[in-house]
């Protein structure tokens, strides 16, 4: 039976994540900050699915956190076959308008955690020849938009130029890039979404179930919608310019 690791679990495309995985017969190491939340998770997953469901409890805002999530893709003798780098936020307001502290706390978790703990399993990975990393980034890394779409435009590049130099060791690296999901995410940021259509909002179960399959076909970039993935042929037939003014009025903060 093969073990996937999933961060930022409790909720939102973590959550559809572990469901689907716990469903289709994998173990599961469950990572977030609320360690009742994990183990309310992992029972239920358990329960209802009879896999084992490990609980790491992890802030990967901080060194001690990541280290710990980094361990445990190193243990050879309990090893990851997946690892889903899901954890992340965003912060309400432009740039210049965030606190600095609070903007150098998003690039901690969604960059230098997703280089760590990528490292970290691919290392294993490749020791044994075989596994798999999703690194979850957002349509926002294709469009001007502040640190969160910067954030997001680093996974996608770093996610695909490490999946190129693994070309062939049985390590396959995606980057998972959704529009607007129905998730907790914009509520814990305090932003608004009554100005985004009906038609932008994405289910995550179905997202998570297009993911897999696009990871499992060897894509290294995954738009899981047909309507996300026509947006972005056009954009990048619009002036960077205008995609910005567009996204500022969406208040387009990505997934999760």
């Amino acid at each position: 039976m093969t073990t996937a690791l999933i961060t930022g679990s409790t909720s939102g495309i973590g959550a559809a994540f572990a469901r689907r995985l716990a469903a289709g017969g994998h173990d599961l190491v469950l990572v977030a900050r609320d360690t009742r939340r994990l183990r309310e998770q992992a029972t239920e997953l358990h329960d209802r699915h009879g896999i084992e469901a490990e609980v790491l409890t992890a802030d990967l805002a901080e060194d001690t956190g990541i280290e710990a999530v980094a361990a445990r893709l190193d243990d050879r003798k309990n090893p990851v076959d997946l690892l889903v780098n899901n954890a992340g936020f965003g912060n309400k307001g432009r740039y210049l308008d965030v606190p600095m502290a609070d903007e150098l706390r998003m690039l901690k978790v969604h960059c230098e955690a997703v280089l760590r703990l990528t490292s970290a399993a691919a290392t294993a990975m490749r020791a044994r020849g075989r596994g798999g990393v999703v690194n979850v980034a957002s349509v926002a890394a294709f469009v001007p938009r502040g640190t969160y779409g910067a954030s997001k435009a680093w996974v996608v590049q770093f996610t695909q130029g490490a999946a190129r130099d693994l070309a062939g060791s049985g390590v396959r690296l995606m980057a998972l890039a959704p529009g607007f999901v129905r998730t907790e995410f914009h509520e814990r940021a305090g932003m608004g979404t009554d100005s985004i259509p009906n038609w932008m909002w994405l289910d995550a179960d179905k997202l998570v179930a297009a993911a897999l399959d696009d990871l499992a076909r060897g894509k290294t970039l995954s738009i899981p919608d047909p309507r996300y993935k026509a947006l972005m042929g056009a954009a990048k037939l619009v002036p960077r310019g205008v995609l910005g003014a567009v996204s500022s009025r969406t208040r387009k903060y990505g997934p999760q």
